[in-house]
């Protein structure tokens, strides 16, 4: 399963031009991956959420998580498709939707899901750069009153996001790093 993650996203997510891409994080890169590309794909995520819960989480030690969230729109269809695959087993495990800013009306929460219903989740990304997104969600779950008790993410640029996000003691565990799809910049 990783190895045909791996080559659907070199194929379909992976991008390079001599003319740079502008990152998220405002940083530029001759390379990007546009992880949509995977997780806005049906069959694609179905592979992606499959391998996570089955292979990754177990790897990880992260299989008995409670609930996955993060930073809208990224992390949503990760933390759904998560949420399904773990409904084949018969067990309930919750996607949170976190907001990137709170809305002025209703609860006006910045988290949404069963936050309630839990005690702690595991924070998802699709691609961490710097880790700002992480971070941001990260803040705004534990605000919720949530434990985060690590961060999962499809791809790892390795441009100090990790460091980031461990700095506030969350451990990273990406499923595929820059550097495995060959010598980039």
């Amino acid at each position: 399963m990783r190895e045909e993650l791996f080559r659907l996203i070199q194929n379909h997510a992976y991008r390079f031009r001599e003319e740079p891409f502008t990152l998220a994080s405002g940083k530029k890169s001759r390379h990007y991956f546009n992880c949509k590309e995977i997780t806005l794909h049906p069959e694609r995520l179905e592979l992606l959420c499959k391998y996570i819960v089955q292979k990754h989480l177990p790897e990880t030690g992260l299989d008995g998580a409670e609930a996955f969230g993060g930073l809208t729109m990224g992390a949503d269809p990760i933390c759904f498709g998560i949420s399904l695959e773990f409904r084949k087993q018969f067990k309930n495990v919750f996607p949170l939707i976190v907001r990137k800013q709170a809305k002025d009306h209703g609860t006006k929460n910045l988290v949404e899901g069963g936050v309630n219903a839990v005690k702690s989740c595991v924070v998802v990304d699709d691609v961490i750069t710097t880790g700002g997104s992480t971070l941001q969600a990260i803040k705004s779950l534990r605000d919720a009153g949530l434990e985060v008790k690590a961060c999962i993410c499809i791809l790892d640029r390795e441009e100090g996001g990790k460091d980031a996000i461990e700095a506030e003691g969350i451990r990273v565990f990406p499923l595929f790093k820059k550097s495995e799809f060959g010598s980039l910049e």
